[in-house]
């Protein structure tokens, strides 16, 4: 004998597929009786779910527009496609951020059956996600997991490797994950060195609660984190402009993961921003296509006259060189 859910689910799912529905034929279709038809009706109208019925003897039950949003019921073909759709989505950053997406995701798994969820873990495993050239591929299941640890609130160890391919293990309080369009970090607590810091996600290798709870003390706000950790990382050279902007409009230009702002008065502020090389950043300048000033270094300065130079006589003689 089946379960009053497992009855409830097959009679939302027939009562979808037609207009209308005997209690005679629902009764057939479901193998039980009348009296049982009426009790689950009465038992999904409490659900939430807007079942209108005709009275008569050939009357019939419909679904009909609820008074509010019932609750969700998903066969097991129907949950496994959800979540396969939400892994994507966050991967994917096709939302938006994906933080959404991923907080669902973690959120549908906790109450998934052991046999779905299995199933979601096999296809982990088998799934391989396309990125463009220049993202970092983030191993399968990973971000599902950091979620978990920072909805645990327990001291987790982490297995990570930095920027030069070394391998560590530390302990970490997780706090969250922020996307910013083009790569995950997880933002927690270093145990060891007692300070705050971001790990990006595909670089971590394993992360295991250690089954201590933790009570985080003044967390920092972790996108202002994020950006100001991505802004000052190692580049091999920096450049300071002098842009005629107030802070405000600056950052709008150059977002804060580029660089790092400081007003010069109310209507300028001065930015520092890394990168490669000198020619490389003198192109990135260029595509600001606003006036600005460069007070350091030379090199960086020279690169952009040259590329401002070439520009113009490209645009003179209309024969680029």
């Amino acid at each position: 004998m089946i379960s009053t859910s497992a009855r409830l689910l097959r009679l939302v799912s027939l009562l979808n597929t037609r207009p209308s529905w005997t209690c005679g034929e629902l009764a057939a279709q479901m193998a039980v009786t009348e009296r049982t038809v009426r009790r689950d009706v009465a038992r999904l109208r409490e659900l939430g779910y807007g079942v209108e019925s005709d009275p008569g003897p050939w009357g019939g039950y419909r679904l009909g527009a609820g008074a509010r949003v019932p609750p969700l019921i998903l066969d097991d073909e129907e949950a496994l496609a959800v979540a396969v759709g939400l892994r994507e989505a966050a991967l994917s950053g096709v939302l938006g951020g994906g933080q959404a997406a991923l907080s669902a995701l973690l959120k549908l798994r906790q109450v998934l059956p052991p046999r779905i969820a299995n199933r979601l873990s096999e296809m982990d495993a088998a799934f391989v996600h396309t990125l463009r050239p220049d993202e970092p591929q983030i191993a399968p299941g990973m971000l599902l997991e950091l979620a978990a640890a920072c909805r645990r609130g327990e001291r987790s160890r982490l297995s990570y490797r930095d920027r030069e391919g070394k391998a560590t293990v530390r302990d970490v309080d997780p706090y969250r994950l922020v996307s910013t369009g083009r790569r995950w970090y997880f933002v927690a607590r270093d145990v060891t060195r007692g300070e705050w810091r971001t790990f990006r996600a595909d670089r971590v290798g394993q992360i295991q609660s250690t089954g201590r709870p933790v009570e985080l003390i003044d967390p920092p706000d972790p996108a202002t984190l994020v950006s100001r950790s991505i802004a000052t990382g190692a580049y091999p050279l920096y450049v300071t402009i002098l842009l005629p902007l107030p802070v405000e409009q600056a950052l709008q230009l150059v977002p804060p993961t580029v660089g790092t702002h400081r007003p010069d008065g109310p209507d300028a502020t001065i930015v520092d921003i890394g990168g490669p090389n000198a020619d490389g950043l003198a192109k990135y300048l260029l595509s600001l296509a606003t006036p600005l000033r460069v007070p350091s270094p030379d090199d960086v300065r020279q690169a952009l006259l040259r590329r401002s130079q070439q520009l113009f006589e490209d645009n003179v003689t209309g024969q680029p060189r």
